[in-house]
């Protein structure tokens, strides 16, 4: 018995897969020419990624060269330019971009009920002044290297630095107006798109955190954009700016650059307070303590932010008298940093919580940022700031902060939002396991550096065979840091895999509570079918819908045993029927 083909035409219809952002084109040109903020922060997501990778190996280089105390494979100049590459590619095209541009890009609109951001096309514009600034600053890396550090200190970078200081200079001020740009987008939607009903305090704490941080972005990049290009100046025409050689005050470059740089460790951590809030809330099923408090503490940490830039100055030439007011102003901005801690922890008292991965990741944010800002206070203090400024006490110090809080936060978040973004649901098994390879990793690389910092070992040294007690603990933090590569690698291989073997992700596969979880995952174009209107209270968590998902979860764990929990959430031990 033979059997007939049938012609295309006559097969049965497949049901075709809803549209999203996803699905809906799939050129190449779709990609480069959308104006969907939620395309654009897909974009700004490998990019960031791409530029994390390229940190992340100086990094490991110089992490192997501190191993022996007399350097491995580098001379100094080339260690210089490879430190120098880590921190700025780390800085400028990853801290201060990742989660504004990739969560804050994708979610605003669909936290605040829009359809996109206010300025679509200055919103891609955005995305293409940081490629071609990113693109720039590693043309300059390859082509002459730059061996000035981050911070760009003059003379260094004026008079002083035979590498490519100019070219860099001019990729960051490019990518300075992205962040401008995005910043402009993000106020603008904030005050103008809301939904009907979404009031101030009916927004997220992570549109208060970003908004903040949107306000800072505006306010001081123009001042370090304006003082890298007179560094530019300096180098071109020999003006006498910065420069005491040609009659220039170095002094004056430190304060305007302190002026934007302090409040970009601002820029760098609001974001991730946003994210933590999100998931302390949605994972411990309450609505934040103190919400009123948590939101306007980002308001006066991004003012605040903006008078305590002296405190890296207690050793130039600034009066003490300017460092005993730096030094007090330093301690009070520490206050509002301080109220969201112990706001989320009072969250998490009595929290009906769930330890998934984003919520470990959380958990380890407020271990490793609390170390991070408790050490800061040392550093704000004069009388110890000037045994350990310049040592490795300030390489931990910074980076508890800045990877501990803000990379940590990255990965919560999108470990959180991932199956929203993409419609898929990863191994949360594997995910939970990276969550504490990250943790243990993190703190195995960088406390050791808390020691050898007191203990008097330079920051940016490349040679140390005067000091080699300190050998140990670099060599504990280059174990560490292996180990924590694991960690930031892993995600890749799982998330990826979640694109292709993922199950199908629902709407809101937490039961967690925010507009964003109200439409489809993935999201279509435009975000919402129909404009929502806001009625409930923000992280209004209903107990009832609570003790339905718990006890879903419970049938899923265990199959065939209906009403394993009781109401007050302890386990049945009778019969199963």
């Amino acid at each position: 018995m033979s059997a007939t083909a049938l012609h295309p035409s006559e097969l049965p219809e497949q049901p075709s897969e809803p549209k999203n952002y996803l699905n809906v084109a799939h050129t190449i040109k779709s990609w480069l020419l959308t104006g969907d903020h939620k395309r654009i922060a897909i974009l700004y997501l490998f990019s960031t990624g791409f530029f994390f990778f390229l940190g992340g190996l100086a990094a490991a280089v110089i992490r192997y060269e501190l191993t022996s105390p007399a350097g491995v494979v580098l001379e100094s100049e080339t260690y210089n330019r490879v430190f120098s590459a880590h921190g700025i590619i780390m800085v400028f095209l990853f801290l201060v971009v990742v989660i504004p541009a990739t969560l804050g890009n994708f979610l605003i609109p669909l936290m605040v009920g829009a359809r996109d951001l206010a300025f679509p096309r200055l919103n891609l514009l955005s995305w293409y002044l940081y490629m071609a600034g990113g693109t720039i600053v590693l043309a300059g890396m390859i082509w002459g290297g730059i061996d000035t550090g981050w911070t760009f200190y003059t003379p260094y970078s004026s008079m002083y630095s035979n590498t490519n200081v100019s070219l860099v200079i001019v990729g960051i001020f490019l990518g300075g107006f992205s962040s401008i740009t995005t910043g402009i987008n993000f106020i603008v939607t904030v005050h103008k798109m809301r939904a009907p009903g979404m009031t101030w305090f009916r927004l997220p704490l992570f549109v208060w955190s970003m908004y903040a941080t949107s306000v800072v972005i505006i306010l001081g990049t123009p001042v370090i954009a304006i003082t890298l290009l007179l560094v530019v100046f300096e180098r071109t025409f020999k003006l006498p700016i910065f420069s005491p050689e040609l009659g220039g005050d170095p002094v004056l470059f430190q304060h305007l650059f302190w002026f934007y740089s302090h409040p970009a460790v601002y820029i760098m951590i609001l974001p991730a307070f946003g994210v933590q809030s999100e998931l302390i809330a949605n994972f411990a099923r309450k609505r934040i303590f103190g919400y009123h408090f948590v939101a306007f503490s980002s308001i006066a940490i991004a003012g605040l932010g903006f008078l305590v830039w002296g405190h890296h100055m207690f050793i130039s030439s600034q009066s003490m008298y300017q460092g005993v007011v730096f030094s007090l102003i330093s301690f009070l901005v520490a206050v509002p940093s301080a109220v969201k801690v112990f706001n989320w922890t009072a969250t998490l008292y009595k929290g009906n919580i769930r330890l998934q991965s984003p919520m470990l990741y959380a958990l380890s944010f407020i271990g490793l940022f609390t170390v991070g800002g408790l050490t800061g206070l040392f550093l704000g203090s004069m009388g110890t700031d000037v045994h350990l400024t310049n040592t490795y006490f300030i390489v931990a110090h910074f980076h508890y902060v800045m990877v501990g809080g803000t990379v940590t936060a990255f990965l919560g978040g999108l470990h959180y939002w991932w199956p929203k973004m993409t419609g898929r649901i990863y191994n949360d098994g594997w995910a939970k396991i990276n969550a504490l390879i990250v943790f243990m990793g993190f703190n195995l690389t960088f406390f050791p550096q808390f020691i050898a910092g007191f203990l008097g070992m330079p920051r940016r040294y490349h040679y140390y065979y005067l000091m080699p007690e300190v050998q140990a603990y670099h060599i504990m933090s280059s174990a560490g840091a292996s180990f924590l590569a694991l960690g930031l690698i892993l995600p890749v291989f799982y998330l990826g895999a979640s694109l292709k073997n993922g199950a199908k992700a629902s709407a809101n596969p937490w039961g967690a509570h925010g507009l964003e979880w109200e439409t489809t995952s993935p999201p279509p174009t435009f975000n919402f079918v129909e404009t929502p209107v806001v009625t409930d209270e923000v992280y209004d968590f209903d107990p009832v819908s609570e003790y339905e998902q718990e006890r879903a979860t419970q049938e899923m764990v265990h199959p065939g045993t209906p009403g394993l929990l009781t109401k007050d959430g302890e386990l049945k031990t009778g019969d199963r029927e």
